[in-house]
């Protein structure tokens, strides 16, 4: 099974603070056959999530008013998405900041900047393994 036909049709969001990220993401997982779902922030990605019930979500760690390792607590204690993967992106690659990312329930740590086989790779594992 190809990384594309493994993402096909299924919902990914990105939540980080950079344009420029949000954009580059979508267009890596939007070429994949992937349905790519934004958000700018924690508060937005909460405000969506419902909605748009993603297979895998981004989650940028440096954010304004809701950070990631906050934002992805409050996705894995919903019992609704609890088992919904969330890859933590960050420049840093500290042992520290791998550590409190998997403390807050992070299946994967993504540093930036990534490649777009990075990207593909880390949301097809999670399909597979989330199967």
């Amino acid at each position: 099974m190809t990384t594309q036909s493994v993402l096909s049709g299924i919902t990914v969001m990105v939540i980080d603070d950079s344009n420029t990220i949000r954009k580059t993401a979508e267009t890596f997982l939007a070429q994949a056959g992937a349905h790519v779902v934004l958000a700018d922030d924690g508060f937005d990605a909460l405000a969506k999530i419902n909605d748009y019930r993603p297979a895998v979500i981004f989650c940028d760690i440096m954010m304004p008013r809701l950070d990631g390792y906050q934002t992805c607590t409050l996705i894995k204690k919903n019992s609704l998405f609890a088992a919904t993967p969330v890859v933590m992106l960050s420049s840093r690659d500290g042992l520290f900041d791998r550590a409190r990312g998997q403390a807050a329930g992070s299946n994967e740590y993504l540093t930036k900047p990534f490649t777009k086989d990075n990207l593909l790779n880390a949301v097809a594992l999670q399909i597979r393994e989330n199967l």
